[in-house]
């Protein structure tokens, strides 16, 4: 594809965005945004022309890559019938999305609540727990990340909760898995879920087993490390919520629709919850859109009451359509299973290789095109890299091609499902460069 400079364009946006746009978690004057100018698959391009391979995703939600052409259409084509229609009447794209969605869940959980995104569906999912069980306190882990609406923040457990704080009443926070950086002293993985799993026991019993309405987990937490939990925690989870009467939500929306290699994350190891929430990759954000897929017995609850939430635009119609059709494309184009075969063949092996090729390395962890590398300044002590090292590493790749999203002292390997195996064993390559350089 051929890409026309257009630098005047560029300094025109950036002028205005500099006047007009507050952007997230920033301070407005230590930022300079790069204007995009288009994408295509597993690249965009910016106004300079040049071309990068996206290690981002944007936000870990273009699973399906830039400008799919029938998903695009699918859009145009909601928008020339009717582009939007109330929650109070029925439509038809909204049903049929709902059905497939659905479809895509554990047996059991035939219904869905749309929302326009997924702190909107974390909200929800935590007033349908506390409608259904009568109780109110909620368990959310530390190292998680549910959104920045007054309830999801408080539900989030890592510092970006802070800002927002008194928060909501009720959220008591636990630690979880993560063997690398272990509040449990654990040395493997095995014995690391068995003292999770206790801690949160612990909690629960502290807090009064009759007063927990759920625990909300991350399948695969996203933000805070790209953690997959080790071998039985989840199943340990769902087990003591059971035991107790508690229900389980999963937050599927970043590691959901084709992320891990799987629909849901939780399709690896067969749980199933009371609630799931998803959104991003539904529809590769191509409209905004999230949603809670409900148990049969927590949808019972509200035969006879009313659902205790509601949105002007839930079920968007041209969100559902884009939801719909992206389902489709997913599934006739094999985008799941291309995510777990590059996971597998390419971009996992290629991360891995890179501990013990780099001291900045200190782990390597991750399923399907999600994936973290987190850098130490110390490989005994594992101190966290430094600032100046994250910032040299970013503009290392940058400069090569390839752009990665940096989290604290992480490099989070995330690009569309849709990436080739070829691409994705040049973006490491190209971390790998810009790693060697960024060695003190």
């Amino acid at each position: 594809m051929t890409i026309t400079p257009d630098p005047a364009r560029e300094a025109r946006i950036k002028e205005l965005s500099r006047a007009h746009v507050l952007t997230s978690w920033s301070a407005q004057a230590a930022i300079d945004p790069l204007p995009l100018a288009g994408g295509e698959g597993a690249y965009f391009w910016d106004h300079q022309g040049r071309r990068f391979l996206d290690f981002t995703s944007q936000l870990v939600n273009v699973n399906i890559g830039y400008q799919h052409p029938r998903l695009s259409a699918a859009v145009a084509e909601a928008a020339g019938r009717l582009t939007t229609v109330a929650p109070a009447f029925a439509e038809e794209n909204r049903a049929r999305a709902a059905e497939a969605i659905a479809g895509l869940a554990p047996e059991g959980m035939n219904k869905v609540f749309f929302t326009n995104g997924g702190a909107e569906a974390n909200e929800n999912a935590l007033r349908m727990a506390r409608a259904h069980t009568g109780r109110h306190k909620i368990l959310a882990a530390y190292r998680s990340y549910h959104g920045a609406t007054a309830g999801a923040i408080t539900l989030t457990g890592e510092p970006r909760r802070w800002g927002a704080e008194p928060g909501m009443p009720g959220v008591v926070h636990f630690w979880g898995p993560h063997l690398y950086r272990s509040e449990f002293h654990a040395s493997t993985p095995q014995e690391e879920g068995e003292r999770a799993l206790a801690h949160l026991r612990h909690t629960v019993e502290a807090e009064g087993p009759q007063q927990v309405a759920a625990v909300i987990l991350e399948t695969v937490v996203g933000s805070n490390g790209v953690l997959v939990p080790p071998p039985g925690y989840l199943e340990g989870v769902r087990e003591l919520c059971d035991e107790l009467g508690i229900l389980l939500v999963l937050d599927e929306v970043m590691c959901g629709f084709g992320r891990t290699g799987a629909w849901f994350a939780l399709d690896h190891w067969g749980v199933r919850p009371d609630l799931v929430t998803f959104a991003k990759g539904v529809n590769s954000g191509y409209v905004p859109l999230g949603g809670v897929i409900v148990s049969d017995a927590v949808a019972a609850t509200f035969d006879e009451r009313p659902l205790p939430g509601g949105l002007t635009y839930s079920g968007h119609a041209l969100a559902t359509a884009s939801a719909l059709a992206a389902i489709e494309i997913m599934r006739e184009e094999g985008v799941v299973e291309h995510a777990a075969q590059v996971g597998e063949r390419s971009l996992g092996p290629a991360a891995t290789a890179l501990l013990g090729a780099n001291p900045l390395v200190g782990d390597v962890r991750g399923l399907g095109v999600f994936w973290a590398v987190e850098l130490v300044a110390d490989q005994t002590s594992r101190q966290p890299a430094s600032g100046e090292t994250m910032r040299a590493v970013q503009a290392g790749c940058v400069r090569r091609g390839m752009w990665p999203l940096i989290v604290a002292n992480r490099v989070h390997l995330v690009p569309p499902c849709v990436i080739s195996h070829e691409d994705a064993d040049r973006g490491v390559a190209i971390l790998a460069d810009a790693l060697a350089d960024a060695i003190p």
